[in-house]
C-alpha cells in the first residue's frame, strides 16, 4: 500500500528503475485517465544549467482533461494549482525508484469555490489508484 508523504503528496518506492517506473507511472495514469502535459528532466537540466550530476529524477505534469475543465470552469485561476504534479526519481540503489504524486486535495484547499473540493476527491482517489496499482504491478522494494 502506498503511504502518504508530508501533508501535500502520496509515495510508494517501487523495485523498478528509474526509466521502467517513468514509462510504468505513464501507463497507469493514462488508465485513470490522465495525460502528461508537460515533463522536466531535472537530473538533465541541473546538468546542463549548473554542471551538477544527480540521480535521475523526472517531474511529470499529469491532468485529467474533464476534471481540470471542470475546475477551470468553477474558478479560471485554478490553473495555477494545475496539472497533479508525478515526481519519479531513482531510490537508494539504481533497481528502485521513488513516486510521489502532489495530493490534490491538499493543493485545491487553496481554492475558493467550495465546489472545487468534490472535484479534487475525484482526482485523489484515481491518483490513489495508479500508486496502488503501481504496487501490484512493482513490488515496494525492500525496507532498508
Amino acid at each position: 500500500m502506498a503511504k502518504q508523504m508530508a501533508h501535500y503528496g502520496m509515495t510508494t518506492v517501487l523495485s523498478l528503475p528509474h526509466a521502467a517506473a517513468v514509462e510504468r507511472v505513464r501507463d497507469e495514469l493514462a488508465t485513470e485517465g490522465f495525460g502528461i502535459l508537460s515533463e522536466i528532466d531535472v537530473a538533465a537540466t541541473l546538468q546542463r544549467k549548473l554542471g551538477v550530476e544527480v540521480r535521475p529524477y523526472r517531474i511529470l505534469g499529469a491532468c485529467n482533461p474533464p476534471l481540470a475543465h471542470r475546475a477551470l470552469t468553477l474558478e479560471p485561476s485554478i490553473g495555477l494549482l494545475l496539472p497533479c504534479n508525478v515526481v519519479v526519481y531513482e531510490g537508494d540503489t539504481p533497481e528502485t525508484s521513488v513516486v510521489s504524486i502532489m495530493d490534490p486535495e491538499q493543493a485545491m484547499q487553496l481554492a475558493a469555490h467550495p465546489d472545487v473540493r468534490p472535484l479534487a476527491l475525484e482526482a485523489k482517489a484515481r491518483l490513489q489508484r495508479v500508486l496502488d496499482r503501481l504496487q501490484l504491478s512493482a513490488p515496494a522494494a525492500p525496507a532498508a
